[in-house]
């Protein structure tokens, strides 16, 4: 049972290694489980799992190794459900109360509860509906679906109606996680961590522990020692592209910008439609009373500053390429002049589409900044804000 786990999270792509799953076996021989598949649970994903896109394919992985008592096939005898004995009479125990325990008219005991639904599979040869002997749907029996046994073992029945039974074994705890599909905050936090630089500035607010211990040693008297608290010292400058077609990507857009503020110590951001041209505003409600000039921008924020572009590049040619070109106003000089002074300004510099990479082809817009930006364009998604913080540091 667990080297298949192990051989099925590693052929699902979760880099699992040797040592990792003996360390996993040596504290299932200590009993840190307690015989109970919560413990087992996390202390699986704990010992095996180092990143946290992982996380959606261990839940798959350990719920198909471990598919049990709540998820049987009317074609899988009782005998393939290879478990502890001891964990199926502790879930036993921790699922029904004292009183129901006393209360309810079962079988007898898990074992033979278990026995009997063996027996019985083995037996039946037709559906049934009703009663409280057969498996069946709508009655009292222990085994089946759609009916009411406090002790009951579902099979046939999609979703949980009483929550009596034993155990819900391939309930997913997160969110999926999986780096080519369209993310969250949180997913995308993970990613930007790559970018993170540290740095020790300010008042003295962190315990040097290092240093408390070697001044004690050499003075005989305990001396606290505190040094600056670190920082995330990397600076981030942000143009999103708002309006028009970019309307469909606002949830996704304020989850990475959400996302940006909470992990960036230093952030300075700035709208733009479509293409960067000679104004930028802070303000979407008051975009045209009060921009910002682009080239004080440029002048402002250094060359040590990240310059990030976020937008769906997709737009005429002409806003690009032609003086005038531009939808809402009359730029009087072209968007590939703006974009090439912003990337020479800032040598690091990335453009976030949250379009899916496999359309771009279709835009000559998005292939036009492609271009531009050396094809330093990444999808918003984990794999891609990934590669993106690479490209960045």
């Amino acid at each position: 049972m667990f080297n298949s786990f192990f051989d099925d999270l590693r052929n699902n792509g979760v880099p699992v290694s040797l040592l990792e799953f003996l360390s996993l076996l040596a504290c299932l021989e200590k009993g840190l489980t307690e015989f109970k598949i919560e413990n087992f649970y996390f202390l699986a994903k704990t010992s095996l799992i180092k990143h946290e896109k992982h996380l959606d394919i261990f839940d798959q992985v350990f719920a198909k190794s471990f598919n049990g008592i709540e998820n049987l096939d009317t074609n899988l005898l009782i005998s393939q459900i290879d478990l502890p004995k001891q964990w199926l009479e502790k879930l036993v125990e921790k699922i029904l109360t004292k009183e129901q325990m006393e209360e309810m008219r079962s079988l007898g005991s898990f074992k033979k509860l278990m026995e009997t639904l063996q027996q019985r599979l083995k037996e039946q040869e037709n559906r049934h509906q009703g009663g409280n002997k057969w498996i069946g749907t709508a009655g009292t029996s222990p085994f089946g679906a759609y009916g009411y046994n406090p002790e009951g073992v579902r099979i046939g029945q999609a979703n949980s109606r009483h929550q009596k039974a034993v155990k819900v074994w391939d309930k997913r705890l997160f969110k999926n996680l999986d780096e080519n599909s369209e993310i969250g905050s949180r997913s995308m936090k993970i990613a930007l961590k790559r970018l993170r630089k540290w740095a020790r500035d300010g008042n003295n607010e962190e315990l040097d522990l290092d240093d408390t211990i070697s001044t004690t040693a050499r003075t005989g008297f305990l001396n606290i020692q505190t040094r600056p608290e670190r920082q995330n010292s990397v600076k981030v400058l942000i143009f999103f592209d708002v309006g028009g077609s970019m309307d469909m990507h606002i949830a996704q857009v304020e989850e990475l910008f959400s996302a940006t503020r909470s992990a960036f110590k230093h952030l300075e951001y700035y709208y733009f439609h479509n293409c960067l041209y000679e104004g930028v505003w802070k303000n979407n409600y008051r975009r045209w009373e009060e921009q910002n000039n682009t080239i004080d921008i440029i002048n402002k924020y250094n060359k040590d500053y990240k310059c990030i572009f976020v937008g769906d590049a997709a737009m005429s040619p002409y806003e690009i390429e032609m003086v005038g070109g531009a939808n809402e106003h009359h730029n009087r000089e072209k968007g590939r002049i703006w974009l090439e002074r912003a990337k020479t300004r800032w040598p690091s510099h990335l453009w976030i589409n949250p379009n899916p990479k496999e359309y771009w082809q279709y835009t000559r817009s998005t292939l036009i900044i492609q271009d531009i930006f050396d094809n330093r364009m990444v999808p918003l998604t984990l794999q891609g804000l990934d590669d993106g913080m690479r490209m960045l540091t």
